[in-house]
């Protein structure tokens, strides 16, 4: 369970750094991975054996060059809609293969249930933006836009560093993160269904009339 050099991951720890990752990857996956790659080829992080792939400089660069792009497209008012629904099939599928890999000494059970967690963790990431774009794109103003990419951007290269150094630490904060996305994903869909009960119930009296 080396992850990092000279320190070895425990089950809490390891469990701590892939909710950290597939969270950070559900953000940004390309800022994940280069960060990754970086730490690997820096010598501060020790990664395993399935995930070498990442430590090549041909990831790395690509990952820093989609990164660039998605740093613009994803402050887009309207068209970053678009570009967070093309990335659900690169986001959440890339987290879980991270995982997968991070996994690679477990038994072939724990290997799959971390995938499928990876996953999930980074799908529910993948929705909460998601839904705070759907919230902030009507604004007339652009800054609300930019400022919610930014930090997006910021605490998935944040998550990952800090998952590197203290997983435990970095997981905990994934948890705090998901308990208000499933909070908040609740309140919204209440919301929705009561607006449209209180619109069948403006439109029943029209429908006896008629």
């Amino acid at each position: 369970m080396d992850m990092l050099a000279g320190m070895k991951f425990g089950g809490s720890e390891l469990v701590g750094l892939i909710l950290a990752v597939s969270f950070a990857a559900g953000l940004n996956v390309y800022a994940t991975v280069a960060t990754l790659g970086l730490l690997a080829n820096a010598g501060l992080l020790d990664l395993p054996t399935g995930l070498h792939l990442i430590t090549s400089w041909w990831v790395i660069a690509a990952s820093g060059i989609l990164f660039a792009v998605e740093f613009f497209a994803d402050k887009i008012p309207a068209f970053d809609l678009f570009w967070n629904a093309l990335h659900t099939f690169v986001r959440i599928p890339v987290a879980a293969l991270i995982a997968y890999g991070a996994t690679a000494q477990l038994s072939p059970e724990k290997q799959l249930l971390a995938t499928l967690a990876g996953g999930a963790i980074a799908l529910a990431a993948h929705g909460g933006k998601a839904a705070a774009r759907v919230a902030v794109t009507p604004s007339p103003e652009p800054a609300s836009n930019f400022v919610l990419s930014a930090g997006e951007d910021t605490l998935a290269v944040f998550l990952t560093w800090l998952a590197t150094r203290h997983p435990i630490t970095a997981g905990t904060i994934v948890v705090v993160f998901l308990v208000v996305i499933v909070v908040v994903m609740r309140w919204v869909v209440r919301a929705v269904k009561n607006l449209f009960r209180g619109a069948e119930n403006e439109l029943a009296p029209s429908k006896r009339r008629m």
